[in-house]
């Protein structure tokens, strides 16, 4: 089949970028700082540094410098999987008889199954280059576990894993995975941690969450010598080493003069969102795209579509930092869906900012549509999408059938952040058709909404 712009879109090894990319640097408006929950004041480097390694405060509270170099040491560890595709999915158009062009980003080609590795190996790095001897971290799905068992591995430091309890039951390859690669992990919550003993006692037979998990891993990290606490999502610093892909993306499109029209990720803590659309948003900030953005979340855990915009603990327990961001409270615990790297109460002050400025559009999905669009993705594409990338996947399968409805020719990119082969219990339940949807109730989010902190901030 001949086609003018090729099915896959590789770039070599010299056009892997060498710098990350800080949104927040073009931003009129930033995000609003984040606050010691102590003193209600911005936090210090100081106040961070117990907990992070020193160079991730640094870039975390950096709102000036729009382009921040890639340490060689880091880059030899991207070459090993990147960069990654950009695939044309000339088969689902054809299958949707749309007159879109629909691209995707494939971030799935590594070990670890998605575009968290583009965070871990950073993390891992300094870590080492200050001299530390381990790492604490949670993960939901387990994608953001095996990439910090990956990197750990690659640079010779131990690691301690917190995985969600249902996604440990769910995935038990997961786990396997990153016990290979020599990481220690435990079901949260956990009788290990006075976090999760407190937890278990209010929440009896509890799946966790992701704000349980990083409660654990907090504790961990800040009780052991030579210890800090990597974060897989959320914050500045994860959406900056991040912005790799939507670089890559970028530079790939270029390569053949084209212009994105709808620029769609799938939305959990932000990290492949943010990093997906960053250069494009800075573009269309500086006047020079005019694109939409759309953010896709579950709608069993819908922080961007029903939560409240307010300063909220990052943790169930209460001891990070307040971040203003898009909320369902630190006390919501989500239903036990599928798509587990997607099931956490906040969203990345960025992102919430954008959205409330009106730059990100937001959807939810029911779990059932969503795997019905991966299994007609996979079909005609070839590629077994993991729950949470068959989020975005909906959502362009949506806007191609609204082009082939107005006749209109758009340009459509999506991240597909990773593959599916650890969720074959998901497909399994789809398969059996035992999968249900469920969307928490008004009620059930006031439960939530009323751990929110009553601070000054959020009147």
């Amino acid at each position: 089949m001949a086609h003018a712009i090729p099915t896959r879109i590789y770039l070599d090894e010299t056009e892997i970028p060498k710098f990350w990319y800080n949104l927040k640097a073009d931003m009129k408006e930033k995000p609003d700082p984040i606050l010691h929950p102590g003193t209600l004041q911005p936090v210090t480097a100081a106040d961070l540094e117990p907990v992070f390694c020193k160079e991730l405060v640094r870039q975390e509270l950096d709102e000036t410098t729009r382009l921040i170099p890639i340490p060689e040491g880091i880059q030899d560890f991207y070459k090993a999987y990147r960069p990654s595709p950009l695939i044309r999915a000339y088969y689902l158009e054809k299958d949707l008889e749309t007159p879109a062009e629909i691209y995707y980003k494939f971030e799935g080609t590594n070990t670890s199954g998605s575009h968290k590795l583009n965070s871990a190996g950073p993390q891992a790095y300094y870590a080492k280059e200050e001299g530390l001897t381990s790492l604490a971290t949670e993960t939901g799905a387990g994608q953001w576990g095996s990439a910090m068992s990956m990197a750990c591995a690659f640079y010779g430091i131990d690691l301690t894993v917190y995985m969600v309890k249902i996604s440990s039951e769910q995935k038990p390859y997961r786990k396997a995975l990153m016990e290979a690669y020599g990481a220690g992990v435990i079901p949260s919550p956990s009788d290990t941690t006075e976090s999760g003993r407190k937890i278990l006692a209010e929440n009896p037979g509890t799946g966790g969450s992701l704000g349980c998990a990083i409660s654990e891993a907090i504790e961990k990290a800040v009780t052991t010598d030579k210890c800090r606490y990597v974060l897989g999502s959320v914050l500045n610093h994860v959406l900056l080493h991040q912005s790799i892909i939507g670089q890559e993306t970028k530079t790939a499109l270029d390569k053949y003069g084209i212009k994105p029209d709808i620029i769609i990720g799938c939305a959990g803590g932000g990290s492949n969102l943010g990093g997906l659309i960053s250069p494009f948003m800075g573009d269309k900030l500086a006047g020079k795209l005019d694109a939409r953005f759309i953010a896709v979340e579950p709608a069993s855990c819908p922080s961007l579509t029903r939560g409240r915009y307010a300063y909220d603990f990052g943790d169930t327990a209460k001891t990070t930092p307040l971040m203003r961001m898009m909320t369902l409270g630190n006390g919501f615990i989500p239903s036990s869906n599928h798509a587990g790297g997607l099931r956490y109460h906040g969203m990345s002050a960025l992102l919430s900012k954008l959205c409330r400025d009106g730059q990100l559009e937001v959807r939810a999905e029911a779990q059932t549509a969503v795997f019905d669009a991966a299994v007609r993705f996979m079909k005609v594409e070839g590629i077994l999408p993991a729950p949470e990338s068959s989020h975005a996947i909906k959502a362009a399968i949506d806007e191609a059938l609204e082009c082939k409805r107005t006749g209109e020719k758009k340009v459509i990119v999506f991240g597909l952040s990773g593959t599916g082969f650890f969720d074959m219990t998901a497909y399994m339940a789809y398969n059996s058709k035992s999968m249900t949807d469920y969307i928490p109730t008004d009620a059930d989010l006031e439960k939530g909404f009323a751990t929110i902190p009553d601070i000054p901030q959020n009147k």
